[in-house]
């Protein structure tokens, strides 16, 4: 009996032990994408997505964090406009975003799009 519980007991840690590493690499790869965001993207779409800055304003660009942006965004027109940019002219507001595909990772643009939907109200 006591070796059966020992056993269990070890085997529980060891989940426990296993559940907290994978924790970790996941809060890790957040704080990465958290940081990949401020310095590419939040300077026009903001910390938050809502557009809500200086630039953002300018231009007036979307609030990414509303329903209706992301119910009719899909994750490929995000990636796609990440990757490619954007250049369009809307209401006589230039909206211009550079293109990213050069500079990211495949990984680092699907992050960018799970944070991008991790925003919405």
């Amino acid at each position: 009996m006591a070796i059966k519980v020992v056993t269990t007991f070890a085997v529980a840690a060891m989940v426990v032990l296993a559940m907290s590493a994978g924790n970790a690499q996941a809060q890790a790869a957040d704080k990465k994408t958290e940081r990949l965001w401020k310095s590419k993207c939040s300077s026009c779409h903001g910390v938050d997505g809502k557009g809500d800055t200086e630039q953002g304003k300018k231009m007036k660009i979307v609030d990414m964090t509303s329903a209706a942006w992301q119910s009719k965004s899909t994750d490929e027109s995000i990636k796609k406009a990440i990757l490619e940019g954007t250049k369009k002219e809307e209401g006589g507001v230039k909206k211009e975003m550079d293109p990213y595909k050069d500079e990211l990772k495949p990984e680092q643009v699907d992050a960018l799009v799970k944070h991008i939907r991790s925003l919405k109200k």
